[in-house]
């Protein structure tokens, strides 16, 4: 089981001003290529079953309150995965523990679709970065696919 990290994760675009209020809809990207391999990466081969995506950072003060995922290309037949977050300085917080399901929990990606938020979990406000997070399950990604992933909330600027 190996972790991949997007490469320049502190450069990503993330712009949610609005004129009139702090809602925002922060977007993460996960395609790979014809190998499985996620072409934005620090890792060269293909997503293998039990790995861990890191998509981007949320960041410090945002407040999530939903999610949705976009699956406009499959990946591989039984490729299922988990979305939640972790903490970027790798210490959890006891306020708002990290999550590696807090989105969802064996989210089918083998089909193309709209996955919204199916979880129980309270709207939580980050007390600081915090990775997004895919860990897959089923089966290992040997194809293109491209998965969308907007994550909602409110930013209320850091702790």
């Amino acid at each position: 089981m190996a972790t991949i990290t997007r490469k320049k994760i502190l450069n990503q675009r993330q712009f949610g001003g609005v004129p009139y209020g702090n809602r925002a809809v922060l977007d993460y990207n996960l395609t790979t290529n014809a190998t499985g391999a996620f072409i934005e990466s620090d890792v060269a081969t293909g997503i293998a079953l039990g790995d861990k995506v890191r998509l981007g950072v949320l960041p410090a003060g945002f407040r999530m309150t939903d999610s949705q995922a976009i699956i406009s290309t499959a990946f591989t037949a039984l490729v299922t995965a988990n979305l939640g977050f972790e903490y970027v300085d790798g210490v959890d917080s006891a306020a708002v523990p990290q999550s590696a399901t807090y989105f969802g929990t064996g989210l089918v990606l083998n089909a193309v679709g709209r996955l919204r938020n199916a979880t129980t979990a309270a709207p939580v406000t980050l007390p600081k970065d915090a990775y997004l997070i895919l860990t897959t399950a089923g089966a290992a990604n040997a194809k293109v696919a491209v998965l969308d992933i907007d994550i909602e909330g409110v930013l209320t600027g850091a702790p």
